[in-house]
């Protein structure tokens, strides 16, 4: 099955630890300074309570603790550090929706700008879970409208999250820069085209493994327009057609542009207008790397291998969905700088293979199909040098399936 692979194969081991229960504390003597003179009583001066004192210092210390999990160790280490470990978290996470009430965490964590929400278990990315199981985030997003409007980002994974709920997030965060969908259900191309619409400062919006419903609604073309603030766009989940055009005129304009993922109804013909129009980009998903339409006679065949030449900061390719192994040449030109490359959805043989891993040198990440074989993987050993994933998938998904490896060397590989 790969459906979901290229999250459900890593898991965030991060959990959101509870709260210390309040506790009686002896409070510190207090530290009074008399003025001595010539026997006559002054009044008492008492110094800065010693907690608000310590609460400044920690503030300014707890703002270079970046990691989750060192906060929450902070959290329990009193009262006081419990306060101010709270007040300085700008990034929360939560990895189970139902483990706090969202109520009770804006509560606890009142100057939050980026929130990161998971809901389901892992079992639901192999339909084990019912369709109304839950992990809905419109609670969420009533509570985070209340208490940050100055939220500028939200990672949600294995969310169900509706079109109003888009739409709430749109119209709550004026500033609102970052939305990031992996494995989320429920929503369409209609909510998708408000939120874009009413974010004039988006910067990321990513769609990774999620089901978008075709609402017959151009959602790429409600894009401000002017220059765009984008940085990130991936949306190679949706499975419907987007307007070109609008997309064209999009890229054109987003300078800041550095990944792009591309869904399989884009050709390699409108891949490589979109590539001469944004040569800075470092992350590319191919969309399905084959003609559309056919090529009338005489017709003239765009420079594919000028184009991935011209970005010489590409470091990492995807998508492949319907690939014609003929234009697999064009990406020679990239191949040594590549650090991550996903063949997952190309099948391709060894001796196609060859002549794209020998030149990559540097590559740390590679997912491929089992229809390179023993001597596919061969090439990879020799050559890849610093890889440290790999992973290999069958081509025939289907569990009971005892020939989707070619030898018992790729047996193991075989079976992710």
């Amino acid at each position: 099955m790969r459906h979901n692979r290229a999250e459900r194969m890593s898991e965030d081991d991060e959990r959101q630890q509870s709260s210390p229960s309040d506790l009686d504390f002896t409070s510190n003597k207090a530290r009074n300074c008399n003025a001595t003179g010539s026997g006559s009583g002054h009044p008492e001066f008492q110094s800065p309570y010693p907690d608000q004192v310590l609460e400044n210092v920690l503030e300014n210390v707890l703002h270079f603790l970046t990691s989750s999990r060192d906060r929450n160790a902070a959290s329990l280490v009193c009262r006081s550090w419990y306060r101010v470990e709270a007040l300085t978290r700008s990034e929360l996470f939560i990895g189970n929706c139902y483990a706090v009430s969202p109520d009770r965490a804006t509560a606890r964590f009142t100057r939050v700008r980026a929130l990161h929400l998971k809901g389901k278990p892992r079992f639901a990315d192999f339909n084990l879970m019912p369709p109304d199981w839950g992990a809905h985030f419109n609670p969420w997003v009533l509570a985070l409208a209340k208490a940050y409007p100055w939220l500028e980002k939200v990672y949600l994974k294995r969310m169900s999250v509706t079109d109003d709920d888009l739409a709430t997030l749109a119209e709550s965060f004026s500033g609102f820069k970052e939305l990031v969908l992996v494995c989320c259900d429920g929503f369409g191309t209609s909510g998708l085209a408000i939120f874009v619409c009413k974010c004039r400062q988006l910067r990321v919006l990513d769609l990774i493994e999620s089901e978008v419903t075709d609402d017959e609604t151009d959602w790429i073309s409600c894009f401000p327009e002017g220059e765009s603030h984008l940085e990130s766009l991936i949306f190679d989940c949706v499975e419907c057609p987007i307007n070109f055009e609008a997309l064209e005129r999009l890229v054109a304009r987003s300078t800041s542009l550095k990944k792009l993922r591309l869904n399989r109804y884009v050709s390699i013909g409108q891949l490589y207008r979109l590539m001469i129009r944004a040569p800075q980009l470092t992350h590319l998903g191919t969309g399905s790397f084959s003609p559309l339409e056919v090529a009338g006679h005489g017709d003239q065949e765009p420079d594919y291998v000028t184009a991935f030449a011209a970005c010489r900061s590409l470091v990492c390719l995807s998508g492949f969905r319907e690939i014609i192994p003929d234009y697999l040449p064009a990406i020679y030109p990239v191949c040594a700088n590549l650090t991550s490359l996903n063949f997952s959805y190309a099948n391709i043989n060894a001796e196609q293979l060859k002549p794209i891993i020998s030149n990559c040198h540097k590559l740390q990440v590679f997912w491929v199909l089992d229809s390179i074989c023993d001597e596919g993987l061969q090439a990879v050993a020799a050559t890849c040098k610093e890889l440290r994933e790999l992973r290999v998938f069958p081509i025939d998904a289907r569990e009971d399936s005892d020939e989707s490896a070619a030898s018992p060397f790729l047996q193991p590989y075989s079976k992710f």
